[in-house]
């Protein structure tokens, strides 16, 4: 990628290779360990942007047991970098460890970001004077599906000993790592049982590792509760593969649980259901009666009754969630469309009139039920910061350690300085960050600014569009619409030329390597290896090709092609209804939290830009239309590539 690095442009390009140099030989001394080499580097970094980095490598080498002046000196610098308050994190642990509690004391107080390891040190701290009170808050980490930090362990069993975490907690807690599908956390939780109520850990492995034989080999007359433990653990994995075959095996064996484990087993079963589009979910979910659900089954519960437009379920299912929940978008909208077909209108239109002001997904739809013109509400303001604010902000270090960073391909790193350096800032700030990250070609970083402001906004800046004109020819050859290009690539890529997800889907439109083989193959690219898949135009002549494949395979459909670039057209099909479904519901109705969010945003990215070419355009609602019911119509293209 090409940088303009305005401010760092000043220094001469000898100097800037130093630098990278530099600073690359540094973290190599630093990963075999060699501290001669790293000192002699560091004071080539003395005077630059990237010292704390390096200043704090020095540090790493030269651990000790007492706080070094050295030590002292850098945690005693205000937080310039997150690399300072990392360090602080790193060196209170170790404090902790050592139980050197006169400093931890001194040095906690000053951690920004704090995590449940020294969140337990500080409660072990806390005990020495406030027993009761730090007791009672490790209670609350207790109730942790995950694995706790080792700092935890001590306060738990002081709790245990005490009385304040009882027996029904460590059930409760067993059950917790169960649903997250962790049986070693739940193997170990059998030990903090009292000696009559352990049962053979063997159980819970047998359940985890063949769900489907340890329900039909194993008895369950007069089972205990370990075993019965065991046996809705193996249900909640089996009904995740088929929820029919789950049902099926606990008709058998039903009258050997207790009510609430029925109820208890009826709540995971309609989650399993709805996430299959089962429509049984409701009834199952009904079954359950008054067990108390988590969050994730109050929000399937919900889209279970959206799946049959049961908008009365809806609406009660909405109701019964906490206000934390209640209060995200996506649930006031839905309880907004379920209060006005329940013939409470005004109540509707308070909800549809507060979200209309977000700029997202719902805010649309929002507005469109209040009958806004698709786009209405978007500012076409374009900020315009003057050269002094764009030098100021260049002037800050941890902008220019940004760039530094992102010139030498750290984005992990480059966006932690970046989102360190950008935490506190009002949206003017942010707007003239935005138009430094711009100008330098990092638009992941660019957005990020502009898409944190409340009150002043710039669209221009939220939603760029770099490499027009590489994408034209393209456009044009395939009958690509520009604005649903723009906002798949939004979201794929933040136009990061070289990203790479976990899954390794490459470069600017994100395409899985066994998706640009076929493509190469269809357009008859020769030579092509997998290396070209990050140079620009061969990555947007390849995701534009897929995006026409999978456009045209589902009937120009907008929803189902962007589900199908990201879930693969197999599950896009999968997802249909056996009725025909309003878009929203579909998409609202996606198993895959990642599909589901990525189509959301995709498509709102399309209104924005949209409106932003200057295009008369449908409403969100037009765009999501109606998704076709299932049908056994062969297709051509089968292949899952995502």
């Amino acid at each position: 990628m090409r940088f303009v690095l305005l401010l760092l442009l000043a220094l001469p390009a000898c100097v800037l290779a130093d630098q990278e140099n530099d600073f690359r030989a540094a973290r190599e001394a630093l990963r075999v360990g060699n501290a001669a080499r790293l000192d002699k580097v560091a004071e080539h970094l003395r005077d630059t942007p990237l010292e704390p980095y390096v200043t704090y490598y020095q540090l790493r080498m030269h651990w000790g047991v007492k706080a070094t002046p050295a030590i002292k000196e850098f945690l005693a610098r205000t937080n310039e970098s997150p690399v300072v308050d990392q360090f602080r994190g790193e060196w209170l642990k170790y404090l902790g460890q050592h139980k050197s509690w006169d400093e931890f004391a001194e040095e906690y107080p000053r951690l920004v970001t704090v995590d449940d390891e020294l969140t337990c040190y500080a409660l072990q701290l806390r005990e020495q004077t406030d027993a009761a009170g730090a007791l009672a808050e490790a209670r609350k980490l207790w109730f942790n599906g995950d694995e706790m930090p080792d700092s935890c362990t001590p306060l738990f069993a002081d709790a245990m000993k005490q009385g304040v975490i009882a027996e029904a907690d460590v059930w409760q807690r067993m059950r917790l790592a169960l649903e997250n599908n962790d049986a070693s956390l739940a193997r170990e939780l059998i030990k903090k049982l009292p000696k009559a109520q352990m049962f053979p850990a063997a159980e819970l492995s047998m359940a985890a590792r063949n769900p489907r034989r340890y329900l039909e080999k194993t008895k369950f007359e007069n089972a205990g509760t370990g075993r019965r433990l065991a046996a809705l653990f193996a249900l909640q994995r089996l009904a995740r593969q088929s929820p029919q075959i789950a049902f099926a095996r606990w008709e058998h064996i039903a009258n050997y649980f207790t009510e609430e484990e029925q109820r208890y087993f009826f709540g995971w079963q309609g989650y399993a259901g709805a996430l299959a589009h089962d429509e049984r979910a409701l009834t199952w979910f009904s079954v359950a009666g008054d067990a108390a659900l988590n969050p994730r089954q109050l929000a399937w519960r919900t889209r279970a009754a959206l799946r049959v437009q049961n908008w009365r379920e809806v609406w009660e299912s909405i109701n019964a969630m906490t206000p934390q929940q209640q209060a995200e978008g996506v649930w006031r909208y839905w309880k907004g469309r379920a209060l006005k077909v329940l013939g409470r209108p005004d109540e509707a239109e308070a909800l549809f009139t507060e979200l209309s002001r977000e700029y997202n997904f719902y805010g649309q739809l929002a507005a469109e039920e209040l009958g806004a013109a698709p786009g209405s509400g978007m500012s076409a303001a374009h900020f315009l910061p003057s050269e002094v604010d764009i030098e100021t902000m260049q002037a800050l270090p941890a902008i220019q350690r940004t760039l530094l960073l992102y010139r030498m391909d750290m984005r992990t790193e480059a966006a932690k300085e970046w989102a360190w350096a950008t935490r506190n800032f009002s949206d003017q700030q942010l707007l003239v960050a935005a138009e430094v990250a711009r100008r330098n070609e990092m638009y992941d970083r660019s957005i990020n600014a502009a898409d944190r402001t409340v009150q002043l906004h710039d669209f221009n800046l939220r939603y760029p569009t770099p490499y027009r004109e590489n994408l034209q020819d393209n456009l044009h050859k395939h009958g690509l619409e520009e604005a649903w290009v723009y906002g798949l690539m939004r979201q794929e890529s933040r136009f990061a030329t070289k990203a790479k997800s976990d899954v390794g889907a490459a470069g600017l439109m994100q395409i899985m390597p066994d998706t640009a083989r076929w493509v190469a193959r269809q357009i008859g690219m020769k030579g092509y290896r997998k290396g070209l898949i990050h140079q620009l135009d061969v990555n947007i002549k390849l995701g534009t090709y897929y995006m026409k494949t999978v456009f045209r395979q589902f009937d120009d459909n907008p929803v189902l092609a962007s589900t199908a670039y990201n879930a693969g057209p197999t599950r896009a099909r999968q997802w249909r209804g056996t009725q025909p479904l309003e878009g929203a519901i579909y998409v609202e109705t996606i198993p895959f939290d990642e599909t589901r969010d990525y189509v959301k945003k995709v498509l709102s990215n399309t209104m924005y830009y949209s409106k932003l070419f200057g295009q008369t355009s449908q409403s969100l609602k037009q765009r999501l239309g109606v998704i076709e019911a299932a049908t056994d119509k062969n297709q051509k293209f089968q292949r899952d590539e995502r």
